[in-house]
């Protein structure tokens, strides 16, 4: 495809930018459109890979049928089947109607299954029936039903790493990944940044009547700098900020630019570093906090050993703060003193029993004790509740970036919500 061809499919999908990653994917995506094959978009949340299944879909030979994009991660495990294939009436409790399932509804079309690897793998084996065979089965029926749905999925998890981890099915990836197209993240497209704040600064000035922001050179700059983990979608959020609070200023320097720009990018719940994992497969949130609070008791003790040698040379001067302040080493065992000797080999002058034992290094193991683990139970508990009640107040009760901020799916944050009660 040659430059005005491309530019003429951003004009019309709405893309901005013209950074040569960004163009190859767009090529790709018009290559495979007039074709039937199925279409597997990577990339990064935020980064704009619906545009590119609208691309697809509009300029193939199903532009006139139905399109619809589903998000999976958003759809509760136990009803997904349903919105996916439909049911009977009588299926299950509440289906007191016969329902068309989205692939029933699409026939002739294109259905966009967003987050791909949030898909059960009950319902992963159903849809690999309808990609190899175009079949499918409403749940609670045993009649087998024809569709001819093109299929166009995105994901922003390594799928590869998923079929490896046993949470996604491997012919289904192959069958999904016949064309792949990879949608690079906001922070690789270099110029397109400062172009995009641009455009939203424009849309906001109309939306809300008010004259449009500008940056001063060092704030371009800064704003180039930024990594941008959220891409488009948190770029427009912060241009929308600033739109609409900066009213008496509407340059923006770089000073007032770093207001904005969030300086911890990291997510607030812990994470097991250089884990692909997400933390509701073989790692719960519990698990990780169990293991954060773990750790942070092994450093306690470790500090303990450390002060009680600093304060225990090879003199007995400090026996009756030892003596004394016994209380401070707990979980270290009982202090007994010794008779000082000037040849003794080694730091101590004091002998550490634990349980009988009288191996000072002994202390630094960590015993799992069953009413301390029910103690912990509780506390984390709490804890997890208290940083769902503060994610959903941050995000005005909106499930979705809620979910993103504590960085779990948001079929896992409503588990947790039907677990706590808090269910609106």
């Amino acid at each position: 495809m040659n430059p005005a061809e491309i530019q003429s499919i951003k004009q019309r999908f709405g893309i901005i930018g013209n950074s040569p990653l960004l163009n190859y994917a767009i090529q790709v995506a018009v290559q495979v459109a007039p074709t039937d094959m199925t279409v597997l978009i990577s990339g990064e949340s935020g980064s704009g890979k619906e545009s590119f299944s609208k691309i697809i879909h509009h300029l193939s030979p199903r532009k006139h049928g139905q399109f619809i994009a589903i998000n999976c991660g958003a759809i509760p495990e136990g009803t997904i089947d349903s919105e996916l294939f439909g049911h009977e009436k009588g299926a299950f409790t509440g289906a007191t109607d016969l329902r068309k399932g989205y692939f029933e509804v699409t026939n002739g079309g294109t259905i966009f299954l967003d987050e791909i690897g949030e898909m059960p793998l009950g319902t992963q084996a159903r849809l690999l029936r309808v990609l190899e065979n175009g079949e499918f089965i409403k749940v609670g029926s045993s009649k087998v039903q024809k569709t001819d749905v093109r299929v166009v999925a995105a994901t922003n998890v390594n799928l590869l790493n998923a079929v490896n981890e046993g949470a996604f099915r491997e012919d289904l990836y192959y069958r999904l990944n016949t064309v792949p197209i990879s949608v690079p993240p906001l922070r690789e497209r270099g110029e397109d940044i400062y172009l995009l704040f641009r455009k939203f600064a424009s849309d906001f000035s109309d939306k809300y009547k008010v004259k449009p922001i500008s940056l001063t050179p060092d704030a371009v700059a800064e704003l180039l700098r930024f990594r941008f983990p959220g891409n488009i979608r948190q770029l427009k959020n912060i241009v929308e900020q600033i739109s609409v609070l900066e009213y008496e200023t509407r340059e923006i320097n770089a000073a007032k630019l770093r207001e904005y720009l969030p300086q911890d990018q990291n997510n607030q719940l812990p994470m097991l570093i250089g884990s692909n994992k997400k933390p509701d497969k073989d790692f719960s949130e519990r698990d990780i906090l169990y293991k954060v609070l773990f750790d942070m008791k092994k450093d306690v003790n470790d500090l303990k050993k450390l002060v009680f040698d600093l304060i225990n040379p090879n003199h007995g001067e400090h026996h009756d703060y030892l003596k004394d302040h016994g209380h401070l080493f707990e979980n270290m065992g009982t202090f007994e003193p010794r008779p000082y000797k000037a040849h003794q080999d080694g730091p101590d002058n004091f002998i550490l029993s634990v349980k009988g034992k009288a191996d000072p290094y002994e202390a630094n193991k960590v015993e799992d004790i069953p009413h301390e683990t029910e103690e912990e139970t509780l506390s984390l508990e709490i804890k997890e509740k208290e940083l769902i009640m503060k994610a959903l107040r941050k995000h005005n009760n909106k499930r979705k970036y809620a979910a993103q901020d504590l960085g779990i799916s948001e079929r896992t944050l409503y588990r947790k919500l039907k677990q706590y009660g808090l269910e609106e």
